[in-house]
């Protein structure tokens, strides 16, 4: 089974509609609900109860769904209510960070039941990402206790745009090492589960709005700060990915166009002063400045930086500081053109909560419109840096749940018409 997008595989329209064959749609409002009887079901999806028995039937025997007690009789028999059960399945979501690759494995309520993680030089070393990739979803499966037999598919997040017309392309200009190829066939094959791959910010905007800070509000962006910087926009309850996959390259939008060079060719680009690199490189030239610093000796490591802001310490402080006034330039500019109703901050720095938003909030307010302000919410992300590889198992729980052919078992499908 070959790398795709989960552009490939049609729309990932949350709610059910009518369009969709009805096996999708009964078994997306099981999951929706929890637990739903066969009349309820046929009561809001407007559909005949013999309809939704065989469509019930047909789903039992995966064990996708179960009989779970009964409900309160409104007359007559009381109702069996039917459950959707979480533990029918489990999801390989894989980060593959600039320097890490962490993988989560998780049930189908996007619970973490494994998570394993390991420094990596990504960039410079695809073959041998590829293959930790591999060793840390098979130690992932080995913590779970079950078969792969009982997979439901692995979700992979880059960072990097991603095509959706070219999943198996990454930009040579990130990730140049990787000489335009991702290799990630290798990974489908060895596992011989669906694979659908995405940008990591843009599984971050899923997760959020399925798990997270984002939950029910269907126009928001996701900052994700890590070795560069990435959005993910979520406009109208989809990720919105533009033409050829390449929206939200905020790390490379420029703050200062005489200020250092970026990867990318450009000038001053955001990631230029707050990617990891950055941010390490100016914690030098403040433990230099500040020698009493708990920066001195712990400026290659964003937890030791995080650590020192929290517990007061000046030069730490500064930093934060101007990371996020950097940040407030580039959310302003992101404001007032998209009018987002929330910005989450995950990743790097995020879990300093106010120490970051309030220099990064009085920022937004010098440079945006004020309707723009008055609409959106800044605050940082619910999910922790688990949250990339949480989207990425959320993007095959997605995909499954639109289409019912990509659970093991084959489920018969009862089409509209």
């Amino acid at each position: 089974m070959g790398t795709r997008t989960p552009a490939q595989l049609g729309s990932m329209e949350r709610n059910p509609v009518r369009a969709r064959p009805l096996t999708e749609v009964v078994l997306r409002m099981i999951w929706d609900e929890r637990r739903i009887s066969r009349s309820d079901i046929a009561r809001r999806a407007e559909l005949s109860r013999s309809t939704v028995s065989e469509i019930v039937s047909s789903l039992l025997p995966t064990g996708l769904v179960v009989e779970s007690g009964t409900a309160p009789s409104r007359g007559g028999r009381r109702p069996i209510v039917l459950e959707f059960n979480d533990d029918a399945y489990g999801i390989l979501g894989v980060e593959i960070g600039g320097a890490h690759v962490g993988v989560a494995l998780t049930d189908l309520r996007g619970r973490i039941l494994s998570w394993n993680e390991v420094p990596h030089d990504v960039r410079n070393d695809p073959s041998g990402t590829r293959a930790l990739v591999i060793e840390l979803c098979e130690r992932g499966i080995e913590h779970w206790g079950r078969s792969v037999d009982e997979l439901l598919g692995i979700g992979i997040g880059l960072p990097a745009p991603v095509d959706p017309e070219r999943p198996d392309h990454v930009s040579e200009l990130i990730l140049p090492a990787w000489k335009g190829s991702t290799g990630l066939d290798d990974v489908a094959r060895h596992f011989d589960v669906p694979l659908l791959v995405d940008n990591d910010a843009n599984l971050g905007a899923l997760a959020e709005h399925w798990w997270g800070a984002g939950h029910g509000i269907d126009d928001f962006a996701y900052i994700k700060v890590a070795t560069g910087i990435g959005s993910g926009h979520m406009i109208d309850g989809k990720v919105y990915r533009g033409a050829n996959g390449v929206a939200g390259e905020i790390g490379h939008v420029a703050i200062d166009p005489n200020g250092p060079p970026c990867v990318c060719g450009l000038h001053g680009c955001l990631t230029t002063f707050v990617g990891r690199p950055a941010l390490f490189a100016r914690a030098r030239v403040l433990a230099e400045q500040y020698p009493e610093s708990a920066l001195v000796g712990a400026t290659d490591s964003t937890e030791a930086i995080e650590d020192a802001a929290l517990k007061g310490d000046p030069a730490a402080r500064q930093l934060v500081n101007e990371a996020a006034r950097n940040l407030g330039v580039a959310i302003s500019g992101l404001l007032n053109l998209m009018n987002p109703g929330r910005i989450v901050i995950g990743g790097d720095l995020a879990r300093l909560g106010d120490l970051l938003l309030d220099p990064l909030r009085e920022q937004i307010e010098h440079r945006t419109l004020v309707s723009s302000v008055a609409a959106a919410r800044v605050t940082t992300s619910d999910l922790g840096p688990r949250s990339i590889a949480v989207g990425a198992a959320t993007m095959i729980l997605d995909a499954a749940l639109s289409d019912s052919r990509l659970f093991p078992i084959t489920v018969s499908r009862k089409e509209a018409h």
